[in-house]
């Protein structure tokens, strides 16, 4: 009995381990993603991205598995540990400028 015991210790702290080492997504429904592709070969001479897509999601399951939308019609599901969210470049912020010296002197028009 004390072995069963050690074991289900050992498993509750391992469970707890692994649960705070995992990192939530911040998808939902509608972003884009890219999809890592695990098994890429690389070639001499030859870059290729890891990263495929993008894609749209269009289910995520309590579980973490992401169903995905491609743009040639296809869905497929995938686990959520290979998607990466997509950045397209819209979602930047706004910029502040600050001059910092004299401003220029402005031109009078005749």
């Amino acid at each position: 009995m004390e072995a069963y015991e050690s074991s289900k210790i050992y498993k509750d702290q391992t469970n707890k381990w692994h649960d705070a080492k995992v990192v939530k997504k911040d998808v939902s429904v509608g972003d884009l993603v890219l999809l890592f592709k695990s098994r890429v070969k690389v070639f001499p001479g030859q870059l290729r991205s890891c990263l495929s897509g993008p894609f749209k999601v269009t289910h995520i399951s309590a579980y973490g598995a992401f169903e995905l939308w491609s743009e040639d019609g296809q869905s497929f599901k995938v686990n959520g540990q290979r998607v990466r969210r997509y950045y397209n470049g819209d979602e930047q912020g706004t910029i502040e400028v600050l001059y910092l010296g004299e401003p220029l002197p402005e031109k009078e028009s005749e």
